[in-house]
């Protein structure tokens, strides 16, 4: 049985779908405005993870994340650079699509923009507004009643009283209460609008998830995800307006993907402390930063370091390793599947809330025992090597020719190693073993790992 963590509940739950042959997921995705950071990397690789698994548990999976192409910040950064805003936003897009790509992400199933939800919007705001949930203040903006929903808080533990305590007085808003939020902005001079029933304006940011998600997946559905950040105020406020405007329950499990931290503190831009993908990317290939993010819990915070994403690729060069020089055999391998219990590990590792830090520790166990029966057994090894593989396949690792990923890097390219290693074979066939040694010395020096056995010499990087 899959168990999920819910954050609605703070448990772990059995997880039910709704329609026991599909499951709809919706996550919120990039608002594209700026190149995507090591935080959007983890939600969009976990919920990769996340995905990849539902998949092989349930007939059917519709993925469902979205694109915020309209934001405050979407118009501050154009104004910025003096471009208009369909511009910018249309080359971030590409940008995460080229980052999502380099981490070995599937595309969601659909990936709706805000831009193209305008109708869905007025439909739920109009709804909202109807039944007097939500009202048009004097300066024209549109508001969500917060203390006519009963259940606000319910997600994020909050009370209104500690709310309002803490609220702040935007005198320039109409709000009949502090806690209310925006659904529809007015129009300001030079800023994008689009022509609603409320006059020319343009959606508040927490709408938007709202109207795309129920008009992709309908008013109730499996899961809803992003990140830790997101739960409040955001993901309180999608709860209020869907259920205030379907009157039906409007999420049953709640995921949210924890913090990456930087010394201790939380990575945000606003503490200039953030790390975009691919510029992680200019130091470490994206396979290996994959795994960096699922060596910890999706929930538990992950420690951005040089070293840790050190290790990561450390561990990832021992998987391949073991794989590497191996045949393959569809048959062999099912027969070692049925005799050892990898597999069903593996894949009860991730029915316990897709606990990948546990299922990478069973990937290390069978590649140990790869190792240790290559000398014994080489058809039981190459089965065993194939399992490893099939097991990385699920979750999106050691899909790389196992040559091809240790000998990657920066340094010396691999025909300038192939042609020192054929001096030093020379070298040694003469039985001049000083030349063979500073080769050998010379290499290790660049990060490159000599392999000598009786089949000749094979190099990788460290």
């Amino acid at each position: 049985m899959l168990k999920i963590y819910n954050t609605l509940t703070r448990q772990k739950e059995d997880f039910h779908p709704i329609n026991t042959d599909k499951v709809g997921m919706y996550v919120c995705g990039m608002t594209v405005y700026d190149y995507c950071h090591m935080g959007h990397a983890r939600v969009l690789v976990m919920f990769d993870v996340i995905t990849r698994h539902l998949r092989r548990r349930f007939p059917q999976v519709e993925y469902v994340r979205n694109i915020t192409d309209i934001d405050d910040k979407i118009i501050a950064r154009a104004v910025e650079n003096q471009e208009d805003i369909f511009s910018l936003t249309n080359r971030f897009i590409d940008a995460m699509h080229e980052d999502e790509r380099a981490l070995g992400v599937l595309p969601p199933d659909v990936e709706p923009r805000a831009t193209d939800a305008m109708d869905q919007m007025f439909y739920m705001i109009k709804s909202l507004v109807d039944k007097g949930i939500a009202y048009q203040g004097k300066n024209g903006d549109v508001y969500y009643s917060v203390r006519k929903f009963d259940n606000y808080g319910k997600l994020s533990g909050k009370n209104l009283d500690e709310l309002e305590a803490g609220a702040r007085v935007d005198i320039e808003s109409d709000k009949k209460d502090p806690l209310d939020f925006v659904l529809w902005k007015m129009a300001k001079p030079t800023e994008p609008s689009w022509s609603s029933p409320w006059g020319e304006g343009r959606p508040g940011w927490h709408i938007e998830c709202s109207a795309m998600s129920t008009h992709h997946l309908g008013n109730h559905f499996d899961i809803h995800g992003g990140g830790m950040d997101l739960a409040f105020p955001h993901h309180e406020n999608e709860i209020a307006q869907s259920e205030g405007a379907n009157d039906c329950s409007f999420v049953n499990t709640w995921m949210h993907v924890g913090f990456v931290n930087i010394n201790d503190e939380k990575m945000s831009k606003s503490l200039n402390n953030f790390f975009t993908i691919r510029g992680v990317l200019e130091s470490y290939d994206g396979e290996t930063l994959r795994y960096f993010i699922m060596s910890s819990h999706y929930r538990s915070p992950l420690n951005f370091s040089d070293e840790n994403l050190n290790n990561a690729k450390s561990s990832l060069t021992r998987l391949y390793t073991a794989t590497r020089g191996l045949g393959s055999s569809e048959a062999a391998m099912d027969e070692v599947s049925q005799r050892f219990d990898f597999e069903k590990r593996f894949n009860a590792a991730l029915d316990d809330d897709f606990n990948t830090p546990i299922a990478l520790s069973i990937l290390f166990e069978l590649a140990k025992l790869v190792n240790s029966e290559r000398d014994k057994d080489i058809d039981q090894a190459s089965a065993l090597a194939q399992l490893l593989i099939k097991l990385g396949d699920y979750i999106g690792i050691l899909q790389t020719n196992a040559d091809d990923f240790l000998k990657q890097g920066v340094g010396l390219s691999d025909e300038e190693i192939d042609e020192k290693i054929k001096l030093r074979d020379k070298a040694r066939a003469e039985k001049d073993f000083a030349l063979s040694d500073q080769i050998r010395d010379e290499l290790t020096e660049s990060g490159i790992v000599l392999e000598d056995s009786a089949n000749g010499t094979s190099w990788r990087r460290k």
